[in-house]
């Protein structure tokens, strides 16, 4: 081969080799760093199934009941309240990892289910009377958030 073929082989491989192997390198990452999201997705969903197994094994404190509780004894209230602490630590875990402004479409989507689940305890009149100790020492950022959706949840059941 020529001098002449092997620079303009060269060529061809600067011009249209090097930005395709960025192409492909850019979609390879972006495909990498969806897995990722979507497997950190996954393991909240998983820790919510856990919460809920917690919840189903521990049937009189009614925390699917919708109304007026009974009275609780102090064995009861104390379970509660740390199934509550659970709880919370999971939704934070998952505002931390899944919430940012701007989502995509996928994203805010996926967001979305958390945010249901969050406005679905929030309608617990119990659940929101011990927000303000649930939330203590928690990101400010989530604090601010999950107590707005508890103010729009209170709001909506007037």
């Amino acid at each position: 081969m020529s001098l002449q073929t092997w620079e303009m082989l060269s060529y061809i491989v600067t011009v249209i080799g090097l930005p395709l192997a960025i192409g492909v390198f850019l979609y390879e990452q972006r495909k990498e760093r969806e897995n990722e999201e979507e497997e950190v997705y996954q393991l909240l969903s998983d820790n919510y199934q856990d919460f809920l197994k917690t919840a189903l094994d521990n049937p009189d404190l009614r925390l699917f009941s919708i109304g007026e509780l009974p009275e609780m004894t102090g064995q009861q209230t104390e379970r509660m309240v740390i199934i509550y602490n659970m709880l919370i630590s999971l939704f934070e875990r998952a505002y931390l990892l899944l919430y940012e402004e701007g989502m995509s479409d996928k994203r805010l989507r996926r967001w979305r289910s958390w945010e249901d689940y969050m406005r679905e305890w929030c309608r617990r009149s119990d659940f929101r009377a011990r927000l303000p100790t649930l939330l203590h020492g928690e990101d400010p950022a989530f604090v601010a958030y999950i107590e707005a959706l508890a103010a729009s949840e209170t709001a909506g059941a007037r």
